[in-house]
């Protein structure tokens, strides 16, 4: 088996295969993770994505999260919750993504939460 070195990984090249422009500092899903877009990414260009970083980011749950505390995106903001119920089901249940952790601790009615992502 051969390895080729290709990048450092601290941030990955990203095809926008959407029709919209993608702005700095988006969470984009890529799918068992997240990253942050680390540019302006118009439709059908490659731009960077953070992936290692910490970044401040929109707390979308409603309890405190420590410190340490693993997190996940929900698709609007951060929470310490693993699953969601889903709207159009009830009772069914969405699994959020992988964000990181807390890197300080972020208060139950706080808006902001500051996440080391997962690399």
């Amino acid at each position: 088996m051969e390895a080729r070195y290709i990048q450092k990984g601290e941030s990955l090249d990203y095809l926008n295969t959407t029709n919209e422009k993608i702005k700095a500092g988006s969470v984009i899903s890529l799918v068992t993770r997240i990253g942050v877009a680390g540019c302006d990414i118009a439709p059908g260009e490659v731009g960077s994505v953070e992936v290692v970083s910490v970044f401040e980011m929109t707390k979308s749950g409603k309890t405190a999260i420590p410190m340490g505390t693993a997190v996940y995106y929900d698709g609007t903001g951060i929470t310490d919750e693993k699953e969601r119920t889903a709207e159009d089901e009830e009772g069914t249940k969405t699994a959020n993504i992988p964000a990181g952790y807390a890197v300080a601790s972020a208060a139950a009615d706080a808006t902001m939460v500051r996440v080391k992502l997962l690399g």
